[in-house]
């Protein structure tokens, strides 16, 4: 006689765990494919490692870790009412009051407690399912996801460091207007590479590259010249 899934599941307690704060936990996008809940049998998180698992991976997964114990996430579009009335479009626009009509998909999400290798699965949430198992799956669904943590990361980097020099910045009048557009070493006719001194006004080019390319060290020979005056600061402008 095979065991229940209720059974199997309580054989392998141990495997679940419950997340701490510190946790990464990833349940909106495959670790490996593309996948999302919205691909066919969706995402299977790791009850175990809170990473997350398309249908065609997760057994890859269970294989190389033994981890039997998965939140299988879902998401399925919800049928539109085919009663719903379509009104004549009068402005040439989507969403607006009298504009064309438009109804955004709306998804309703299930899960499911699957534990490999048969996929035996069991609804949740369900008072039957142990208490470990519901306090890992309700920490896991109300927890931000990392994938969403790492985009956030990525748009608000630390920002780079301003040079002390910044603070005490010293500028001369040396009658050097700089133009909007057309820049160019003032010693040679180069139009790339370019540094502009912030404290005189000089465009100059910048560092020869190793194979005589990139610039002519103008901007290295003029901070040589005047750095023993003044303290200089640059900006480079491409």
């Amino acid at each position: 006689m095979f065991p229940s899934p209720m059974e199997l599941l309580r054989s392998h307690l141990s495997r679940v765990r419950i997340p701490e704060p510190t946790n990464r936990i990833y349940k909106s996008e495959c670790c490996i494919s593309f996948d999302t809940p919205r691909s066919e049998g969706g995402l299977y998180v790791d009850l175990s490692s809170f990473l997350t698992f398309g249908k065609e991976c997760v057994g890859w997964n269970y294989e190389k870790t033994g981890n039997p114990v998965y939140l299988r996430i879902q998401q399925r579009p919800k049928p539109v009412p085919e009663d719903r009335p379509l009104k004549k479009p009068t402005l040439l626009a989507i969403g607006v009051d009298g504009g064309f009509d438009y109804q955004e998909t709306n998804y309703e999400e299930t899960h499911n407690i699957v534990i490999l290798p048969d996929y035996a699965s069991l609804p949740f949430p369900s008072v039957e399912l142990p208490e470990k198992v519901r306090l890992a799956v309700d920490a896991i669904l109300i927890a931000e996801g990392a994938e969403r943590k790492e985009q956030l990361a990525a748009w608000t980097a630390e920002k780079k460091k301003v040079s002390a020099y910044v603070m005490n910045l010293q500028q001369i009048n040396s009658g050097v207007v700089v133009p909007p557009s057309g820049w160019k070493c003032c010693k040679c006719d180069k139009t790339d590479n370019l540094w502009l001194n912030l404290t005189d006004g000089m465009i100059l080019c910048g560092r020869r590259n190793w194979d005589g390319s990139g610039g002519n060290n103008h901007a290295i020979e003029h901070y040589n010249e005047t750095v023993s005056s003044s303290r200089e600061t640059w900006y480079h402008s491409c």
